[in-house]
């Protein structure tokens, strides 16, 4: 074999058109044929780790490889072709993959023809010491190179790598159908890539430019995922809301989305505060289908900090998108991001933090100490200068503020009643559904006469911080 490091880059040949877990295992497509190139097809086994994009990431992988001829398969021992859809965010992640990749490599061995692949954020970010970490890696692709993944299996065969690592500002693969696991709810894709260039984010180099989907586009795709049943449509972008197809913005999108026949509900993610349009509130005011819940990352509380991050907004102009928010919606449920323990980050600023989340009172909040990410322009131009201790206890005091803040917000829901979408089984008891509420809160309840996909109405009993606990109306 070909000393790997040495390689160039493959250039594509398609046309110009937040801790990190395992999510997402691709089910048995039962598509075993032969692709149109003659080539016999292979079970292809996707393990996905990262967020919702990287879900519908892995959901695209698996209707590419379809459309080629090849299988995915739901069982590790079944597959020719072993691919982690990887995320960069967190260095933990990227540890968890170069493990994965370790086991990965006895199984290999054992079965010599087994290809082994990295695609995804992780691909592209780390590049050349990938393959010096895993040598015995098959595949390196990035995001924008997932057309080429049949290319990529029969070119491997050979026994030399194939990377395909080159961002294509054009590429938005509107024009594939993903494979998606049955349920209620999918995730659509609405746009890629990310303009915002915060400093502690490497999403922009890793996944390109932004590009909007067109939306007749997109309102072609939720009228089939309407017809494969599915009552729930989440919106998924980098920065969701600047999503902008050079016609149409983002409020006009979640109306047009809502108002396809059979669609139940609409969520999004990840919208950025300097994007929060009066559109789109008023669509969250006045759109039966659209959730009142929203996710508004924050990072911090303090705006010298926000300026270090290149967040775009002040405190002040946060704070009146919410209170603004909550005077339109007032049942709206707000859940955010925070950052502690950023380049600089003072006491004072923390304090500052502390006091906002105090009296913004989000329902919920997703927490993290900085850790420095290299190629980030925070790695490049700032200094990671706040000691780790001082990192955990600041991180630990939000948390135990949250955990009182949802716990109370939670507890003022007992007695009232919630439309709840059924999602499936409770997982501590068979004769209890779980579901969402209107307001993404996770509600458990007994099973009574409903199905999985129904809307029903639940009076809330009891509550913890985390699960509201009631009965069918």
């Amino acid at each position: 074999m070909k000393n790997r490091s040495s390689l160039p880059l493959y250039t594509p040949s398609s046309p110009s058109l937040p801790d990190e877990k395992l999510l997402y295992q691709n089910t048995d497509l039962n598509n075993n044929r032969s692709d149109d190139s003659g080539l016999s097809s292979r079970n292809v086994y996707i393990e996905t780790y990262g967020c919702q994009m990287n879900v519908s990431d892995t959901e695209l992988m698996s209707g590419i490889l379809t459309q080629a001829g090849h299988r995915t398969v739901s069982h590790i021992d079944d597959a020719d072709v072993i691919l982690l859809n990887t995320c960069a965010i967190r260095e933990n992640a990227e540890i968890k993959v170069i493990n994965r990749l370790v086991h990965l490599n006895h199984r290999k061995r054992r079965k010599e023809d087994l290809i082994i692949g990295v695609c995804g954020c992780m691909a592209q970010h780390l590049r050349d010491k990938l393959l010096e970490a895993a040598p015995y890696v098959d595949l390196v692709m990035g995001p924008d190179g997932y057309r080429d993944l049949p290319m990529a299996l029969n070119a491997v065969v050979t026994g030399d790598p194939f990377l395909s690592l080159q961002l294509d500002k054009n590429e938005d693969y509107a024009d594939i159908a993903p494979i998606r696991k049955e349920g209620i709810r999918a995730w659509l894709t609405i746009q890629r890539g990310c303009d915002k260039m915060c400093t502690f984010c490497i999403v922009p180099f890793v996944r390109g430019r932004e590009r909007s989907i067109p939306l007749d586009i997109l309102t072609d795709d939720v009228k089939r995922l309407v017809d494969e049943g599915f009552k729930e449509i989440v919106l998924l972008g980098q920065t969701v809301n600047s999503y902008n197809d050079s016609q149409h913005d983002f409020g006009e999108l979640l109306w047009r989305i809502a108002g396809v026949d059979g669609v139940e509900r609409v969520r999004f993610t990840s919208p950025h505060p300097a994007d929060a349009t009066d559109s789109m509130i008023d669509a969250l005011e006045n759109c039966p289908e659209v959730c009142k819940q929203l996710h508004l990352p924050l990072q911090s509380g303090s705006t010298r900090v926000l300026e270090t991050m290149r967040r775009t907004y002040t405190v002040e102009q946060y704070r009146d998108i919410v209170y603004k928010l909550r005077e339109r919606v007032p049942q709206i449920a707000l859940s955010t991001d925070v950052i502690v323990g950023f380049c600089g980050e003072t006491e004072e600023d923390f304090k500052q933090t502390y006091q906002l989340m105090e009296e913004i009172r989000f329902d919920t909040a997703f927490m993290f100490k900085y850790s420095d990410r290299e190629g980030t322009l925070a790695n490049k131009m700032l200094s990671d200068d706040v000691p780790e201790s001082e990192k955990a206890r600041r991180l630990n005091e939000i948390i135990d503020l949250q955990e009182g803040i949802s716990a109370d917000i939670n507890t003022a829901s007992i007695g009232t009643t919630v439309p709840v979408l059924i999602e499936g089984n409770s997982r501590r008891n068979d004769e209890e559904y779980h579901g969402k509420s209107d307001t993404f809160k996770t509600t458990v309840f007994p099973k009574e006469n409903a199905r999985i996909g129904d809307i029903v109405d639940v009076t809330i009993q009891s509550s913890t911080a985390h699960t509201l606990i009631g009965e069918i109306a």
